[in-house]
């Protein structure tokens, strides 16, 4: 029998561990680009369950080949060879740089960059990690020491090896900052968690030439931007990098918890038999949902078509702030990962339950930027009506 939401937020109460700020709905299930709750409500979801249902909730696809194989074989170890991790290895090094060429799968983000800074650490000797301000790169202790954002790192700052931040886009600070002790330069192509940002033309080209020049790694954080998000298949290829080692996750598994770091053939020689584990790495079921994820997102030509809508949504946000000068400024973004400054932090607090109470999911990041990023084949009409809300309120 079906709770209602006072019956399961007193259940909650009793035993979930309290680290999350609930909205006041619970969400029962989900097809395409709306969800609806335990009373039977619908809402249009514009954050895609935070990027990661990259083709919408529950698509046939994917639903389809998680069944298959949960009905052939769910867990295995890496003692032993599986098809599917095989072909989604195949399927991730078609759409990557060709000299990225071996992959390591985990269950999410914050393994794919702790993995990440291993690497970085074993092919270098050195320890010193540089990222940037605003960034986000998961919250496992590894990652938080990357991490440029106080009000995370501040509470385990004891526990964390010191990091080293500079301010995002600024070539001439990585340059004073990257030395003969650098392990690595850990970026986001586009920030997401720190307002959506882009990086400035040349920036990552940049950080390529000063990360070689000094024997150091770079490692872009693709977790949020990688797969279709940003209208192409990895964010790297706005400006054309080619990075030691890449982390994936989000998007990855349409809704299923898998993720990955790649890299080239140079790192993947400095590694040795027992240097990384996990005992769901690999996992068949995962990688079964993975590369079905990405079918779909190459046969349903899904990347041009973030490219294409992602272009538009900006231009309206832009359209918008233009006509509302007090309320909102700054459109940006790339593909399907769009941001808009509001200029009332007070209301930008409250926008997203209130976007709610009017049957809509959007998030504000940073304090004060409204963030789009809706499943990639989100049907327009759903992203009109969905954004006409949320502008709407932005507005009055």
């Amino acid at each position: 029998m079906a709770s209602s939401f006072e019956e399961i937020v007193a259940r909650e109460a009793r035993s979930f561990l309290p680290v999350a700020k609930r909205l006041p709905v619970a969400i029962a299930e989900g097809r395409g680009s709306r969800v609806r709750d335990v009373e039977g409500r619908e809402y249009v979801d514009l954050t895609a369950g935070w990027g990661v249902c990259a083709i919408g909730h529950c698509h046939p696809r994917l639903v389809e080949a998680i069944t298959a194989q949960a009905g052939r074989l769910m867990q295995t170890t890496n003692l032993f060879y599986t098809l599917p991790q095989l072909d989604l290895a195949e399927r991730l090094h078609s759409i990557a740089p060709a000299e990225i060429t071996r992959s390591f799968f985990v269950s999410s983000g914050a393994e794919a960059m702790e993995g990440a800074l291993k690497l970085a650490h074993r092919a270098t000797g050195r320890s010193k990690f540089v990222s940037t301000q605003k960034s986000f790169h998961g919250r496992t202790l590894g990652a938080l020491s990357i991490i440029g954002q106080d009000k995370h790192r501040a509470p385990y700052q004891r526990i964390l090896n010191e990091g080293c931040f500079v301010p995002f886009g600024d070539l001439d600070a990585a340059a004073r900052a990257i030395d003969a002790n650098t392990a690595a330069f850990v970026v986001e192509p586009v920030q997401g968690e720190g307002g959506v940002n882009p990086a400035p033309p040349g920036y990552l080209a940049g950080l390529r030439e000063l990360t070689r020049r000094h024997g150091a790694m770079l490692v872009l954080d693709e977790i949020q931007t990688g797969i279709g998000r940003t209208g192409r298949w990895l964010a790297l290829e706005w400006d054309d990098v080619v990075p030691d080692v890449i982390t994936l996750g989000k998007g990855i598994g349409g809704g299923f918890p898998v993720a990955a770091f790649v890299c080239t053939e140079d790192v993947a020689k400095t590694v040795s038999i027992g240097d990384h584990g996990g005992t769901y790495a690999g996992n068949p079921l995962a990688c079964a949902a993975a590369d079905a994820t990405l079918r779909v997102i190459e046969e349903d030509g899904l990347v041009a078509r973030a490219a294409d809508l992602g272009a538009r949504l900006v231009a309206k946000l832009a359209e918008f702030a233009a006509a509302h000068p007090t309320r909102a400024a700054h459109a940006r973004g790339r593909g399907l990962l769009v941001g808009m400054d509001l200029l009332d932090a007070d209301r930008a607090a409250t926008l997203s339950l209130r976007a709610l109470e009017r049957g809509v999911l959007v998030n504000v990041t940073a304090g004060t930027v409204l963030r789009l990023f809706p499943a990639l084949n989100i049907p327009e009409a759903d992203l009109e009506e969905g954004l006409g809300v949320v502008l709407d309120l932005v507005a009055g």
